[in-house]
């Protein structure tokens, strides 16, 4: 029986064998082959990102599922989208087999309890996106989520490593990020975790696109809550208003730290005015400046 890639032995030269910065290089190396691999799978990122733009449009909720290193790489990701996009935080899950680790331990043993998905999917409902991770995409624990979650009227979009596998075979979406052999070998921690985060940066990045919440390259529903934020808030709304920095504070304050709003109000708006055209476009700040710009023309 042939080994899945993930648990290949790497035919390069045995990372001990190699001097401690001929290791650093086997390793760096090992990293940028994980990252190319993302490259065939740009397409079906896309479409991952439109599945979890569509359910944070229509209301619902995004999901992220798996366990292990996997787990802390959906983890990572999820914990994000609320400050850079203003995602409503009662609109993402996360669940690791076992739970999320309090401590440096967290048990091999619980991927294999596929009974615990229920748990995991118990709120998913229509129109939900669920993200599933797995680099073996042979995962009990990931692959009865998937299951589950179908079962239930949610879309599922899924992770994995190794191509023609369960769990992505089960999805909606399947994104395979056919990593090479890892330089120590079976270690899905590395280049195998590295492509996950990877894709799911990508993937959620491309959603605030989606979404309206990235304008000039811009984070512009930011939520400002320290002052490194805030700092960066007032920067967007002074550089797109075009409005000194104090203006901008003043903007951001009367906008109760809404980045969008802010600028709109900037740019002479009232707050109804600005809401208004938000809700006209979708929240997307652009059509809403250019539909400001026509009008004064």
């Amino acid at each position: 029986m042939l080994l899945p890639t993930t648990e290949k032995i790497s035919a390069r030269q045995p990372i001990d064998e190699l001097s401690s910065v001929d290791a650093v290089f086997a390793l760096l190396e090992g990293q940028q082959a994980a990252i190319s691999s993302i490259h065939a799978a740009a397409a079906d990122i896309d479409r991952g990102a439109e599945v979890m733009a569509s359910a944070i449009r229509s209301g619902c909720c995004l999901t992220y599922a798996a366990a292990g290193s996997s787990g802390l790489m959906a983890l990572a990701d999820a914990c994000e989208l609320s400050g850079t996009f203003g995602i409503p935080a009662r609109a993402v899950r996360i669940h690791m087999a076992g739970g999320v680790p309090a401590d440096g331990y967290m048990p091999g043993d619980t991927e294999d309890d596929a009974g615990s998905a229920e748990i995991a999917v118990r709120d998913v409902k229509s129109g939900d996106a669920v993200i599933v991770l797995s680099a073996s995409g042979t995962t009990p624990y990931a692959l009865a989520v998937a299951k589950l979650a179908k079962a239930k009227g949610g879309t599922v979009v899924a992770i994995a490593n190794n191509p023609a596998t369960p769990l992505l075979e089960t999805a909606d979406v399947s994104i395979c990020l056919e990593t090479p052999p890892e330089v120590i070998a079976g270690s899905t921690r590395l280049g195998a975790g590295t492509a996950q985060k990877a894709a799911l940066n990508l993937m959620s990045s491309l959603m605030g696109v989606k979404l309206g919440h990235v304008y000039q390259g811009m984070m512009v529903n930011v939520v400002a809550d320290n002052a490194k934020l805030v700092k960066r808030a007032t920067g967007i709304v002074s550089h797109i208003s075009e409005v000194s920095m104090q203006a901008a504070e003043t903007a951001l304050n009367a906008a109760s730290g809404n980045p969008k709003v802010a600028v709109l109000l900037a740019k002479g708006c009232s707050a109804s005015q600005a809401q208004d055209l938000l809700a006209a476009h979708d929240g997307h700040l652009g059509p809403c400046l250019q539909s400001l710009k026509t009008n004064q023309n």
